[in-house]
């Protein structure tokens, strides 16, 4: 088979940078996903290959204009969404993947779904008074949840915000860990800090957190109350036990949104103990009302490892 080769003129060294990536990694990387040998010199990106991975290329570096055209970053999963919206001819979409900005940072930065999945799952979260999402490690479940409530919060949509998971982590007690109970439940509940410390800054939090509006607390925290006209978010559902998770459900009020994320390959219970979220999705699946949400490796939006990692965990537990 014949080799062809084609030439693509970009408008700037900024959209050269962006699109190429650190170390030229993003080039390495639409090398491996079609097969063509690509080349940056200057502005111009030479492609090389049979016909076929020529245009492949072509037709995603196309797709990816909208970010590299206006220099801004390229990662890994951008590539991959455009990749699945070539194979699955939703082009179009990208752009409005690309529109829908969700939220800004304290410092400027742009919060988007990366995914279409990602975007799915924003969707139901905000047209749904209960949604489950299930996936691995780094594919935005929580942050994402967390977003969307702090900006429901600070848009005076809800009265308060409630983030919550089960204290329980890798086997260890609570009891092992020095300091007063606050002090030994905190580094269970980082995560939810963090994400909520990109859009609202310690002092804020500190202060909202003192007047009660904003109450992060583990779950155990939440039995006999009503949640009312508030955002509940429960992290780590898959380390409930369905005692635990039918507790949880059964506290959402009038007015409220609850979201449940989990990972059901990473349950820190004892192994006789069933999962609350696996027995929950069985008991609830056709229950109207309820988005059920999956995220899966290729909405990985950590570093390019950890999807990686995820994927050979998962061939290999198969």
């Amino acid at each position: 088979m014949s080799e062809v080769s084609k030439t693509i003129e970009l408008p700037s060294p900024e959209s050269a940078i962006a699109l190429v990536g650190d170390q030229e990694e993003n080039l390495k990387t639409l090398s491996r996903q079609t097969g063509a040998h690509l080349v940056l010199r200057g502005q111009e990106l030479l492609i090389s290959g049979t016909e076929k991975q020529v245009e492949r290329v072509s037709s995603l570096v196309r797709s990816l204009k909208i970010y590299w055209v206006e220099g801004k970053r390229i990662t890994g999963v951008d590539i991959q969404t455009a990749i699945h919206a070539l194979d699955t001819k939703r082009q179009d979409e990208l752009q409005d993947l690309h529109q829908d900005v969700l939220a800004h940072t304290r410092r400027g930065e742009v919060i988007r779904a990366k995914t279409f999945r990602q975007r799915q799952y924003i969707k139901a979260v905000l047209t749904h008074d209960l949604t489950f999402c299930v996936g691995p490690a780094g594919t935005g479940k929580t942050f994402l949840a967390v977003v969307i409530a702090a900006q429901a919060l600070l848009n005076n949509q809800y009265e308060r915000l409630i983030l919550t998971r089960p204290a329980v982590e890798a086997g260890e007690k609570l009891g092992f860990l020095p300091g007063d109970l606050q002090q030994k439940i905190n580094p269970y509940l980082r995560p939810l800090y963090d994400a909520l410390h990109e859009l609202i800054d310690t002092e804020k939090t500190a202060n909202l957190m003192e007047r009660g509006i904003i109450e992060v607390a583990p779950l155990a925290y939440m039995r006999g109350r009503t949640l009312n006209n508030a955002f509940v978010i429960i992290d780590e559902a898959q380390n409930t036990t369905p005692a635990q998770m039918k507790m949880v459900l059964t506290r959402l009020g009038s007015r409220s949104r609850m979201v449940v994320t989990g990972d059901l390959t990473q349950t820190d219970l004892s192994s006789n103990q069933p999962s609350g979220l696996a027995v929950t999705l069985k008991i609830l699946k056709s229950v109207e009302g309820i988005a059920f949400c999956e995220l899966t490796n290729k909405d990985v939006v950590r570093n390019a490892l950890v999807q990686r990692i995820v994927t050979a965990y998962q061939n290999y537990e198969k």
